[in-house]
């Protein structure tokens, strides 16, 4: 039996973006993704937070250092990695955090995966994060990302938002999790 709460689920269906606004109540949270697919071809999906101190602002103000890298398998049987990539990542950046590289929008192209905050109320620490996707790009190839970092902020952290970097999320669920109450 898992100890994960449910806290909140949402169904994109052309949406610029998908907020959640209640990062309380647990030490960890878990987003799940599941078959959501970008409107615009070959777009990544990505993530920036909000202190507590800028309910509500721009999803620009915690500076995020992180890595990220993959591996690939096209449908031509030709395969690499790990390979680290140097523009996906940030060191103390302010932009959305990517955590796939470019989602196909075909009918048959999507991304599922998980992304992991720990203690985004903590007033002491920064805050940790990792993520794993697997994408079906437009190339055709299957992408297995690997994104970890910390966002150095010791503000308490009040929400997160999830977008593409261009054009709008065309279909998929994403879920909320929690565990460890606080």
């Amino acid at each position: 039996m898992s100890d994960w709460k449910l806290i909140s689920e949402a169904t994109a269906s052309d949406a610029a973006s998908v907020e959640f606004t209640d990062l309380s109540g647990f030490k960890i949270f878990k987003f799940v993704f599941i078959d959501v697919q970008p409107v615009t071809d070959s777009k990544p999906l990505a993530f920036q937070v909000n202190a507590s101190d800028d309910v509500g602002g721009d999803f620009d103000e915690s500076y995020i250092t992180s890595t990220f890298f993959d591996a690939d398998h096209t449908e031509g049987d030709i395969a690499s990695g790990p390979q680290y990539e140097t523009g996906d990542d940030q060191a103390q950046g302010t932009s959305y955090q990517r955590i796939t590289r470019g989602v196909g929008n075909e009918s048959d192209e999507c991304f599922s995966g998980e992304l992991f905050l720990f203690n985004p109320t903590s007033t002491t620490y920064v805050k940790h994060f990792y993520s794993r996707t697997a994408e079906y790009m437009s190339s055709p190839r299957i992408l297995d990302n690997f994104v970890g970092g910390y966002i150095n902020q010791t503000l308490a952290l009040s929400e997160i938002s999830l977008k593409f970097d261009s054009g709008n999320i065309n279909a998929g669920t994403i879920k909320q999790y929690g565990l460890v109450a606080t």
